[in-house]
Protein backbone atom coordinates (compact mmCIF):
# COMPACT_ATOMS: atom_id res chain seq x y z
CA UNK A 1 0.00 0.00 0.00
CA UNK A 2 1.15 3.40 -1.00
CA UNK A 3 0.86 6.12 1.01
CA UNK A 4 -1.60 8.11 -1.29
CA UNK A 5 -3.61 4.89 -1.04
CA UNK A 6 -3.20 4.98 2.98
CA UNK A 7 -3.99 8.77 2.73
CA UNK A 8 -7.21 7.71 0.64
CA UNK A 9 -8.13 4.52 2.76
CA UNK A 10 -7.58 7.16 5.89
CA UNK A 11 -10.48 9.54 5.04
CA UNK A 12 -13.38 7.07 4.04
CA UNK A 13 -12.84 4.72 7.05
CA UNK A 14 -15.81 5.32 9.30
CA UNK A 15 -16.55 4.37 13.07
CA UNK A 16 -19.13 1.61 11.94
CA UNK A 17 -16.25 0.03 9.31
CA UNK A 18 -13.68 -2.40 11.06
CA UNK A 19 -10.26 -1.17 10.77
CA UNK A 20 -8.26 -1.84 7.80
CA UNK A 21 -5.46 -3.77 8.16
CA UNK A 22 -2.94 -2.12 7.72
CA UNK A 23 -3.56 0.43 10.44
CA UNK A 24 -1.99 -1.13 13.07
CA UNK A 25 1.17 -1.34 10.82
CA UNK A 26 3.89 1.58 12.07
CA UNK A 27 5.65 0.39 8.44
CA UNK A 28 2.58 1.99 6.73
CA UNK A 29 0.70 4.30 8.89
CA UNK A 30 4.47 6.16 9.68
CA UNK A 31 4.45 7.45 6.36
CA UNK A 32 4.80 11.49 5.52
CA UNK A 33 2.86 12.53 2.44
CA UNK A 34 4.71 13.23 0.00
CA UNK A 35 7.96 11.18 0.63
CA UNK A 36 9.04 8.84 -1.66
CA UNK A 37 11.76 6.15 -2.61
CA UNK A 38 15.20 7.23 -3.13
CA UNK A 39 16.49 6.06 -6.84
CA UNK A 40 20.29 6.21 -5.86
CA UNK A 41 22.05 6.70 -2.29
CA UNK A 42 24.41 9.83 -1.74
CA UNK A 43 27.45 10.20 -4.07
CA UNK A 44 25.85 8.86 -7.10
CA UNK A 45 27.38 10.33 -9.93
CA UNK A 46 25.37 12.91 -12.59
CA UNK A 47 26.30 10.51 -14.44
CA UNK A 48 24.23 8.11 -12.99
CA UNK A 49 21.71 9.91 -12.45
CA UNK A 50 20.93 11.29 -15.55
CA UNK A 51 20.85 7.32 -16.68
CA UNK A 52 19.05 5.92 -13.99
CA UNK A 53 15.92 8.45 -14.43
CA UNK A 54 16.25 8.03 -18.18
CA UNK A 55 15.71 3.99 -16.95
CA UNK A 56 12.90 4.79 -15.02
CA UNK A 57 10.85 6.92 -17.46
CA UNK A 58 11.34 3.72 -19.54
CA UNK A 59 10.26 1.82 -16.35
CA UNK A 60 6.85 3.46 -16.27
CA UNK A 61 5.96 3.34 -19.91
CA UNK A 62 6.80 -0.50 -19.60
CA UNK A 63 4.28 -0.78 -16.79
CA UNK A 64 1.77 1.14 -18.77
CA UNK A 65 2.19 -1.03 -21.84
CA UNK A 66 1.97 -3.94 -20.02
CA UNK A 67 -1.50 -2.75 -18.58
CA UNK A 68 -2.68 -1.92 -22.13
CA UNK A 69 -1.91 -5.76 -23.58
CA UNK A 70 -3.71 -7.00 -20.43
CA UNK A 71 -6.75 -4.39 -20.79
CA UNK A 72 -6.86 -6.20 -24.32
CA UNK A 73 -6.50 -9.94 -22.83
CA UNK A 74 -9.13 -9.10 -20.46
CA UNK A 75 -11.18 -7.79 -23.76
CA UNK A 76 -11.06 -10.90 -25.71
CA UNK A 77 -14.48 -12.42 -26.40
CA UNK A 78 -15.31 -16.07 -25.30
CA UNK A 79 -13.55 -18.82 -27.10
CA UNK A 80 -14.81 -22.04 -27.55
CA UNK A 81 -16.59 -24.37 -25.55
CA UNK A 82 -14.65 -26.92 -24.21
CA UNK A 83 -15.27 -30.60 -23.14
CA UNK A 84 -16.02 -31.10 -19.43
CA UNK A 85 -13.54 -33.93 -19.59
CA UNK A 86 -12.95 -35.94 -16.30
CA UNK A 87 -9.54 -36.37 -14.93
CA UNK A 88 -8.31 -37.70 -11.82
CA UNK A 89 -6.82 -35.94 -8.64
CA UNK A 90 -5.64 -37.54 -4.89
CA UNK A 91 -6.48 -36.31 -1.91
CA UNK A 92 -5.15 -32.55 -0.35
CA UNK A 93 -2.54 -34.72 1.94
CA UNK A 94 0.58 -35.68 -0.61
CA UNK A 95 2.30 -37.83 1.31
CA UNK A 96 -1.06 -39.93 1.36
CA UNK A 97 -1.09 -42.19 -2.15
CA UNK A 98 -5.35 -42.61 -2.57
CA UNK A 99 -7.82 -42.77 -2.78
CA UNK A 100 -7.97 -41.41 -6.34
CA UNK A 101 -11.25 -39.95 -7.68
CA UNK A 102 -12.05 -38.50 -10.73
CA UNK A 103 -12.80 -34.25 -11.17
CA UNK A 104 -14.36 -33.62 -14.02
CA UNK A 105 -13.12 -29.98 -15.93
CA UNK A 106 -16.14 -28.18 -14.61
CA UNK A 107 -15.66 -29.43 -10.87
CA UNK A 108 -12.35 -27.94 -11.19
CA UNK A 109 -13.65 -24.27 -11.11
CA UNK A 110 -14.77 -24.88 -7.40
CA UNK A 111 -16.81 -21.68 -6.02
CA UNK A 112 -14.97 -19.61 -8.89
CA UNK A 113 -16.23 -18.87 -12.36
CA UNK A 114 -12.42 -18.89 -13.70
CA UNK A 115 -10.03 -21.26 -13.86
CA UNK A 116 -6.31 -21.32 -14.85
CA UNK A 117 -4.64 -24.42 -15.43
CA UNK A 118 -0.53 -24.62 -15.57
CA UNK A 119 0.58 -27.52 -18.36
CA UNK A 120 3.30 -29.16 -16.89
CA UNK A 121 5.61 -30.80 -18.80
CA UNK A 122 5.53 -34.14 -17.54
CA UNK A 123 5.19 -36.96 -20.50
CA UNK A 124 3.55 -40.59 -19.38
CA UNK A 125 6.67 -42.44 -19.90
CA UNK A 126 9.00 -39.34 -17.61
CA UNK A 127 10.13 -39.54 -14.02
CA UNK A 128 11.05 -35.91 -14.04
CA UNK A 129 8.92 -32.52 -15.32
CA UNK A 130 10.87 -30.42 -17.08
CA UNK A 131 12.82 -28.29 -15.26
CA UNK A 132 11.63 -24.64 -16.08
CA UNK A 133 7.82 -25.85 -15.80
CA UNK A 134 8.84 -27.02 -12.34
CA UNK A 135 10.28 -23.43 -11.63
CA UNK A 136 7.17 -21.99 -12.68
CA UNK A 137 5.00 -24.19 -10.08
CA UNK A 138 7.43 -23.63 -7.41
CA UNK A 139 6.82 -20.24 -7.26
CA UNK A 140 3.12 -20.72 -7.80
CA UNK A 141 2.67 -23.34 -4.87
CA UNK A 142 4.51 -20.75 -2.74
CA UNK A 143 1.51 -18.00 -3.49
CA UNK A 144 -1.66 -20.55 -4.07
CA UNK A 145 -2.96 -19.35 -0.97
CA UNK A 146 -2.88 -15.40 -2.73
CA UNK A 147 -4.74 -17.22 -6.65
CA UNK A 148 -7.31 -18.96 -4.44
CA UNK A 149 -8.72 -15.60 -3.29
CA UNK A 150 -9.58 -14.48 -7.00
CA UNK A 151 -9.75 -17.99 -9.51
CA UNK A 152 -9.52 -21.60 -9.61
CA UNK A 153 -5.91 -22.84 -10.26
CA UNK A 154 -4.44 -26.63 -10.90
CA UNK A 155 -1.52 -27.75 -12.00
CA UNK A 156 -2.34 -30.41 -14.85
CA UNK A 157 -0.01 -32.86 -16.52
CA UNK A 158 -0.45 -35.87 -19.30
CA UNK A 159 1.39 -38.28 -16.59
CA UNK A 160 0.00 -40.93 -14.39
CA UNK A 161 -1.53 -39.70 -11.06
CA UNK A 162 0.91 -41.59 -9.05
CA UNK A 163 3.94 -39.94 -11.62
CA UNK A 164 2.82 -36.50 -11.30
CA UNK A 165 2.15 -36.62 -7.48
CA UNK A 166 5.40 -38.23 -6.85
CA UNK A 167 6.98 -35.52 -8.48
CA UNK A 168 5.21 -33.02 -6.33
CA UNK A 169 6.59 -34.99 -3.76
CA UNK A 170 10.41 -34.43 -5.01
CA UNK A 171 9.39 -30.39 -5.31
CA UNK A 172 7.72 -29.85 -2.00
CA UNK A 173 4.39 -28.88 -3.75
CA UNK A 174 1.89 -29.43 -0.69
CA UNK A 175 -0.75 -26.56 -2.11
CA UNK A 176 -1.34 -26.71 -5.68
CA UNK A 177 -3.83 -29.02 -7.12
CA UNK A 178 -2.59 -31.50 -9.04
CA UNK A 179 -4.41 -33.39 -11.50
CA UNK A 180 -3.73 -35.89 -14.29
CA UNK A 181 -5.53 -35.53 -17.80
CA UNK A 182 -3.84 -39.01 -18.42
CA UNK A 183 -5.86 -40.99 -21.23
CA UNK A 184 -8.14 -37.88 -22.41
CA UNK A 185 -7.82 -35.58 -24.73
CA UNK A 186 -7.81 -32.17 -23.20
CA UNK A 187 -3.93 -31.23 -24.21
CA UNK A 188 -4.62 -31.48 -27.07
CA UNK A 189 -7.89 -30.21 -27.45
CA UNK A 190 -6.37 -27.32 -26.64
CA UNK A 191 -3.34 -27.89 -29.18
CA UNK A 192 -0.59 -27.83 -25.94
CA UNK A 193 0.66 -31.37 -26.95
CA UNK A 194 2.76 -32.08 -30.30
CA UNK A 195 1.28 -34.60 -32.82
CA UNK A 196 4.56 -37.07 -31.30
CA UNK A 197 3.53 -36.64 -27.85
CA UNK A 198 6.02 -33.36 -27.56
CA UNK A 199 4.26 -30.99 -24.56
CA UNK A 200 4.04 -27.23 -24.62
CA UNK A 201 4.39 -25.41 -21.40
CA UNK A 202 1.30 -23.09 -21.07
CA UNK A 203 -1.14 -21.28 -18.66
CA UNK A 204 -4.34 -21.67 -20.00
CA UNK A 205 -7.81 -19.42 -18.64
CA UNK A 206 -11.29 -21.11 -18.56
CA UNK A 207 -14.25 -19.20 -17.61
CA UNK A 208 -18.12 -20.75 -16.94
CA UNK A 209 -20.66 -20.14 -19.17
CA UNK A 210 -23.59 -20.36 -16.63
CA UNK A 211 -25.91 -19.16 -19.16
CA UNK A 212 -25.01 -22.10 -21.57
CA UNK A 213 -23.92 -24.24 -18.76
CA UNK A 214 -20.51 -24.99 -19.95
CA UNK A 215 -17.31 -24.27 -20.07
CA UNK A 216 -15.71 -21.81 -22.52
CA UNK A 217 -12.09 -21.62 -23.61
CA UNK A 218 -10.65 -17.85 -23.18
CA UNK A 219 -6.64 -17.45 -23.28
CA UNK A 220 -3.72 -20.28 -23.68
CA UNK A 221 -0.45 -18.12 -22.91
CA UNK A 222 2.22 -20.21 -23.87
CA UNK A 223 6.09 -20.17 -23.08
CA UNK A 224 6.94 -19.14 -27.15
CA UNK A 225 5.56 -17.40 -29.27
CA UNK A 226 3.92 -18.36 -32.71
CA UNK A 227 6.89 -17.88 -34.64
CA UNK A 228 9.08 -19.62 -32.09
CA UNK A 229 10.49 -16.77 -29.83
CA UNK A 230 10.72 -17.09 -26.20
CA UNK A 231 9.53 -15.53 -23.61
CA UNK A 232 5.83 -15.99 -23.91
CA UNK A 233 5.15 -16.67 -20.07
CA UNK A 234 8.00 -14.77 -17.97
CA UNK A 235 5.97 -12.00 -16.22
CA UNK A 236 3.97 -15.20 -14.73
CA UNK A 237 7.41 -16.18 -13.02
CA UNK A 238 9.69 -13.70 -10.53
CA UNK A 239 13.01 -15.65 -11.11
CA UNK A 240 13.34 -14.44 -14.65
CA UNK A 241 12.13 -10.62 -13.82
CA UNK A 242 14.80 -10.54 -10.41
CA UNK A 243 17.80 -11.76 -12.84
CA UNK A 244 17.07 -9.09 -14.68
CA UNK A 245 17.36 -6.49 -12.05
CA UNK A 246 20.93 -7.41 -11.76
CA UNK A 247 23.91 -6.17 -13.89
CA UNK A 248 24.45 -9.38 -15.68
CA UNK A 249 20.94 -10.11 -16.36
CA UNK A 250 19.31 -13.32 -16.94
CA UNK A 251 22.53 -15.31 -18.28
CA UNK A 252 22.12 -18.10 -20.78
CA UNK A 253 21.95 -20.50 -17.82
CA UNK A 254 18.34 -22.34 -18.03
CA UNK A 255 17.26 -24.38 -14.34
CA UNK A 256 17.61 -27.82 -14.06
CA UNK A 257 16.86 -30.68 -11.67
CA UNK A 258 20.00 -31.38 -10.04
CA UNK A 259 20.15 -29.06 -7.23
CA UNK A 260 18.61 -29.53 -3.94
CA UNK A 261 14.89 -29.00 -4.75
CA UNK A 262 12.95 -28.83 -1.71
CA UNK A 263 13.19 -28.89 2.12
CA UNK A 264 10.44 -30.71 3.10
CA UNK A 265 11.84 -33.74 0.92
CA UNK A 266 15.16 -33.17 2.45
CA UNK A 267 16.24 -31.88 -0.31
CA UNK A 268 16.04 -34.53 -2.53
CA UNK A 269 18.03 -33.90 -5.97
CA UNK A 270 16.18 -35.64 -9.04
CA UNK A 271 19.23 -36.73 -10.92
Amino acid sequence: MTPSETATSSNTATSGTPAPWWTELKSITLHVEGEAPGLWPAGASEEYRRARSELRRAEAELRDRIEAVAAMRRALPLGAAVQNHRFLEGPADLAADGPERPVTLDELFGDHDELVIYHLMLHPEDNAACAACSMFVDGLDGVERHIAQRTAFAVMAPAPLPALRGWARVRGWSRVRLVSAAGTTFLDDLGVAGSRGALFPAFSVHVRDRDAGSVRHVLTQAADFPDGTPRGMDLLTPVWNLFDLLPSGRGDREPDNTYPLARTSGGVSAS
